[in-house]
């Protein structure tokens, strides 16, 4: 074994008994810490914006080596826990918080649902499932504090096209919504698709809008058409994920924000994408107070911001008042 920085994280990698390298043992999900004092994020100062009360972060997730990586999992971050997450809470101000679970656990949602119960009331989760999910299993889930189910087509994984209209179905009655990873070209494929199903559909990171192009592309009117018939909501979230010019302003890919904030504040909601496992394989770590930062730009009114980090998240995740 050796010890190797990269990236502002310190990496654990192990002479595998066949000879070969590697970062663990085949089968496991890495084990690296980051060397910085800020858990997974470049930075440690607290934004200088505000954040109101019941503020929500939408999107975040939580990892685990006790928990079974899915064989098709291609991105296995390291630990990132709930006592990890709660510090990025302190930081930057949020209360409230909507577990998403990854490709990295496939259709076992264990992890995340244990999470969600250490929480408590204050959050809510995103699940994986397939087809073959009973609706009973729909309906325990529920009762734990789900609200959605994610397609995550980014990756080969545990999901399908096919099957994102008959679970639509099957969730909807559930107040449910189905929430869609994946690059432009695969959103636009499959947009026939969600143009008919019946439940609320949500966009994880700005739909994946791709730069330069911005909102002259032809996703942006189609998400933006699907947000005008009142059913789609978009994250304003990973800002990195499809920037060109980078940090601190992502200026690209805040236009697009902007955009979709000023044309339809009532379907937007904020989420920090912690611990950033995209940027953690590409060793470039934001930082969670610049990108918190970024809505008093994207968001110039004091009101929309709280309609978009406290208002909307309590309709689509259905906190109850006063929670």
């Amino acid at each position: 074994m050796e010890r190797i920085l990269c990236g502002g994280l310190r990496v654990l990698r192990f002479f595998r008994p066949d000879g070969l390298r590697g970062r663990g043992p085949p089968g496991r999900v890495q084990r690296c810490r980051p060397t910085g004092p800020g858990k997974w994020s470049a930075g440690t100062e607290a934004p200088k914006l505000k954040a109101p009360a019941n503020a929500t972060d939408c999107h975040h997730h939580i990892y685990d080596a006790k928990y079974p990586v899915d064989p098709k999992a291609t991105l296995r971050p390291p630990d990132a826990s709930v006592a990890d997450y709660r510090a990025l809470q302190k930081r930057i101000g949020t209360t409230r918080n909507v577990l998403v679970q990854p490709s990295t656990y496939g259709t076992d949602n264990r992890c995340h649902l244990d999470a969600l119960a250490a929480f408590g009331p204050t959050a809510r989760m995103v699940a994986v499932v397939n087809d073959s999910v009973s609706t009973e299993e729909l309906k325990r889930m529920h009762a734990l504090g789900v609200r959605g189910i994610r397609f995550n087509l980014a990756q080969a994984g545990a999901t399908t096209p096919e099957m994102m209209e008959p679970l639509s179905r099957r969730i909807n009655d559930l107040g449910w919504h189905i929430q869609i990873n994946a690059p432009a070209a695969k959103i636009l494929e499959v947009m026939p698709i969600l143009e008919r199903v019946p439940s609320p559909i949500v966009f994880d990171h700005l739909a994946h809008i791709p730069q330069p192009e911005g909102i002259t592309h032809p996703l942006y009117t189609k998400v933006r058409a699907l947000m005008d018939k009142g059913r789609t909501w978009v994250k304003l979230s990973g800002a990195y994920a499809d920037t060109k010019v980078g940090p601190p302003t992502y200026a690209d890919s805040s236009a697009v924000a902007r955009a979709y904030a000023k044309a339809a504040p009532e379907r937007c909601v904020w989420g920090s994408d912690w611990p950033h496992p995209s940027e953690q394989a590409k060793q470039q770590l934001p930082d969670d107070g610049v990108l918190f930062d970024l809505l008093s730009d994207w968001v110039p009114d004091e009101k929309v911001r709280h309609r978009i980090l406290v208002e909307n998240p309590a309709t689509l995740y259905d906190y109850p008042k006063g929670a």
